[in-house]
């Protein structure tokens, strides 16, 4: 196995985010652009005139900037020091498909259960994944 095999995953969580980064930015500016967003609703962040759809998508972006950063720092950490291996790899992948659902529940139906376990999974692989990490490697 290639040790760059683990940045499949990486690469697609990343394409992820920025593809919730261009939606939130559309929804924002279709919002002002036909009124239903004052135009210094974004002055200080979000504002109560945002409606829940905008702040919806804003949160979730904010959810993909946060604990993944530490899935982006372990896998280059395994590959740098060459320790990807096929269970690695595997735990990567579940980890970008449990955070795809995440955002897919959290910008369509938000329902907080099936949201919770999805996002609490995730969570639960990338320990794993630091878990590996820190006995081989370390």
């Amino acid at each position: 196995m290639r040790a760059e095999a683990i940045f499949g995953p990486v690469c697609i969580l990343a394409l992820w985010t920025g593809a919730m980064l261009v939606l939130t930015g559309v929804r924002r500016i279709r919002g002002v652009t036909v009124g239903r967003i004052p135009r210094g609703a974004f002055k200080f962040g979000d504002s109560p005139e945002v409606p829940p759809d905008v702040l919806l998508l804003n949160r979730n972006l904010m959810n993909l900037l946060e604990m993944p950063v530490l899935f982006y720092v372990v896998c280059i950490g395994f590959y740098v020091t060459r320790n990807v291996q096929p269970g690695v790899l595997a735990l990567a992948w579940l980890y970008v498909l449990l955070r795809i659902i995440h955002s897919l529940i959290h910008v369509t139906t938000n329902r907080i259960i099936p949201r919770l376990i999805s996002f609490a999974l995730s969570n639960f692989v990338l320990v794993a994944l630091w878990l590996w990490f820190v006995t081989r490697v370390l």
